[in-house]
């Protein structure tokens, strides 16, 4: 692992500790985590309230650890809507997997959900400075239709992070795809001191180390 992606792992962790929240999770709580994060792959949904009771005896305690630890996004309502890398709500990244097409709350979650799960995943979305249409083709970390995918690259504006406001709301918002090299490297331009850039391989094994330990490299099949 090089030193940027070193760097870049070390600091998204701080600002969104997932696996270490995970850690400090009781047993039942923490496979609950985990089988929100299934439900999506094997649902295409987050599970229902009735179904997290079934995994849980308090499942009013659980999600509100999960979502004081930013594990488990709420609705204004309460009720859950996302687990990164997963969301419930609209966004300009979709996944398919397992015959279901799910929201994912910005391109690095998206290049996760294969690694996750060890499965094939179709990713849709659009380059944000060129409205170009982004489609990738991945079997864990391996792009299957480099060709087309071309010089895809990953951007994130560090500068989004809002210690205030949960990530998805605010740092996720500035992971993006950018269509090639040169259309990256103007996009960082614009503002070097928070703005870096990641071409598609190092983007996959990044996405993989943040969120495979999430699930103990467990596969669905």
């Amino acid at each position: 692992m090089d030193t940027k992606l070193k760097n870049a792992l070390a600091r998204l962790r701080h600002i969104l500790p997932l696996q270490e929240r995970q850690a400090k999770c009781s047993e039942p709580t923490r496979e609950l985590h985990k089988q929100l994060l299934r439900s999506y792959v094997i649902n295409g949904r987050i599970l229902t309230r009735e179904e997290i009771a079934q995994t849980v005896s308090d499942p009013e305690e659980a999600i509100n650890v999960l979502s004081s630890n930013d594990m488990v996004v709420l609705s204004g309502s309460g009720e859950p809507v996302g687990a990164y890398p997963f969301t419930s709500e609209t966004r300009d990244y979709k996944v398919r997997v397992k015959g279901h097409r799910v929201n994912v709350m910005c391109a690095l979650d998206a290049l996760a959900v294969s690694p996750m799960f060890g499965i094939r995943t179709e990713i849709d979305s659009r380059c944000r400075v060129t409205g170009d249409p982004v489609h990738v083709i991945q079997s864990g970390e391996t792009i299957e239709n480099a060709d087309e995918v071309g010089d895809l690259h990953l951007g994130i504006d560090w500068g989004a992070a809002d210690a205030s406001a949960c990530c998805a709301n605010s740092l996720c918002t500035e992971m993006l795809f950018l269509r090639d090299g040169e259309v990256a490297r103007q996009w960082q331009a614009e503002d070097a001191e928070n703005r870096e850039i990641f071409t598609l391989p190092v983007a996959v094994e990044f996405a993989s180390r943040f969120f495979v330990p999430l699930m103990e490299q467990q596969e669905l099949k």
